[in-house]
């Protein structure tokens, strides 16, 4: 089998390595020539995991069309703002009846579209049945380890998820199928957001109650917002859900807790943003899920303030003392 796997990052590394691991051959677009010499050469993502031996099986390309063309599986897995322009570069490019797999996460900022609303009204038609949505608790870095993993597989056919789950599916790597493809990228989005709060609290130096009362009432919101778009509330209770909310809301190697520490810290966003290496979609995702909850009318108080924090420069301890003072009401509103 040979896969295209659309993006080099730390996740479509990791993606890439596992099912490199399995004995397929896979290659990795990027846009930098060095970095692909590292991969092929060395066996080595020298940006984003300079640390980690690659599998041989996989290797890398800076030719976008080449990856996607005579595929047997396409996986795609840039930061969701840069998704469409890459879709309408490969469309006319891609095999037909082959898995699509996403493994972007986030809410287009212009057109408050999912990434799987970017897939089917950029791509025609006749791809929409092959499209599947991967999310779930699991760190790059991990993944490239070994470490025993969980994710969901989405789609709206029942074959193309089945398909893609066994395809991934390895001795470190367990997947679960949902038909709930809205649940899944609402949760795999929105999740970016509440880190962000998560960091922030752990940043002005608060303890282990804060993170677990913004985890909490941070799944309310997912969850709120999810069934308002036509979501299967139980899918917040799985790997796309509470699970990528725990990992990312508690993991020193998330990068969207990692931004709300360094604001709850002191940092400005633009000084945190410009030394990072990768990107935190938590940032646009913020801005995206604030629209479209006023657009809903989906009441979303930690997001709320998330934005404001980021976009109108509130002090972190001011949005504490917001959520901490808002009406008294009961559990589950």
């Amino acid at each position: 089998m040979k896969i295209g796997i659309i993006g080099a990052g730390s996740f479509g590394t990791a993606l890439g390595s596992i099912l490199a691991d399995k004995g397929y051959d896979v290659t990795l677009w990027t846009r930098s020539e060095e970095q692909a010499r590292s991969i092929n050469q060395n066996h080595m993502n020298s940006k984003h995991m300079p640390d980690l031996v690659l599998p041989e099986k996989l290797k890398a390309s800076t030719d976008l069309i080449e990856v996607v063309k005579d595929k047997d599986m396409i996986v795609s897995a840039p930061p969701s703002h840069a998704l469409s322009g890459i879709l309408r570069e490969i469309k006319d490019h891609i095999p037909s009846k082959v898995p699509i797999v996403s493994a972007s996460k986030g809410i287009e900022n212009e057109s408050l579209r999912l990434v799987s609303e970017i897939f089917e009204s950029e791509l025609p038609g006749q791809y929409h049945s092959q499209l599947s949505y991967l999310s779930g608790p699991s760190f790059a870095k991990e993944m490239v380890k070994r470490v025993p993993t969980i994710v969901s597989i989405a789609s709206k056919n029942e074959a193309t998820a089945k398909r893609v789950q066994e395809i991934f599916s390895f001795t470190y790597f367990r997947t679960y199928w949902t038909p709930d493809v809205v649940g899944v990228e609402v949760g795999g989005a929105l999740k970016n957001v509440i880190a962000i709060a998560a960091g922030v609290a752990d940043g002005l130096g608060f303890g282990q109650n804060t993170r677990a009362a913004l985890i909490t009432r941070g799944l309310n919101e997912i969850t709120r917002m999810g069934i308002k778009m036509g979501a299967d509330p139980m899918t917040f209770l799985g790997p796309s859900g509470m699970g990528d909310l725990v990992l990312t809301c508690c993991g020193e190697a998330s990068r969207n807790r990692t931004v709300g520490f360094r604001l709850g810290k002191g940092e400005k966003l633009k000084e945190i943003l410009a030394s990072m290496n990768e990107v935190a979609e938590g940032v646009k995702t913020t801005l995206s899920t604030k629209n479209l909850a006023d657009k809903l009318g989906v009441e979303m108080a930690i997001t709320q303030e998330v934005y404001r924090m980021l976009y109108e420069d509130k002090d972190p301890k001011e949005v504490v003392k917001a959520l901490m003072s808002r009406d008294l009401k009961r559990e589950g509103v």
